[in-house]
C-alpha cells in the first residue's frame, strides 16, 4: 500500500527537479502556495483534480507519483 509519505517524497522530488518555486507551481495549478507546502510536508494529499494538474504541469505520470506499478491483469 502506498503511504502519504511516499507520495509526498515523489511530489517533493518532482517539484525540485522542475526548478519551480512552490509559489510559481501553486499559481500554475490554481491553489495557494500553502497547499503545495502541505503536500510536500506530508500534511495533506492533493485532491484528484489537483493531482491531475500537478502531473500536467510537472510532466509526470500519476502512476509514478502514486507509486503504482502497472501490471498485466489478464
Amino acid at each position: 500500500m502506498t503511504t502519504i509519505e511516499e507520495i509526498a517524497e515523489k511530489l517533493a522530488e518532482a517539484i525540485l527537479q522542475s526548478g519551480m518555486k512552490q509559489k510559481e507551481l501553486a499559481e500554475k495549478i490554481g491553489v495557494r502556495q500553502q497547499m503545495i507546502s502541505y503536500y510536500v510536508n506530508k500534511t495533506k494529499l492533493p485532491a484528484l483534480d489537483t493531482l491531475s494538474r500537478l502531473c500536467s504541469v510537472l510532466d509526470l505520470d500519476a502512476n509514478e507519483i502514486l507509486c503504482v506499478e502497472r501490471k498485466d491483469l489478464f
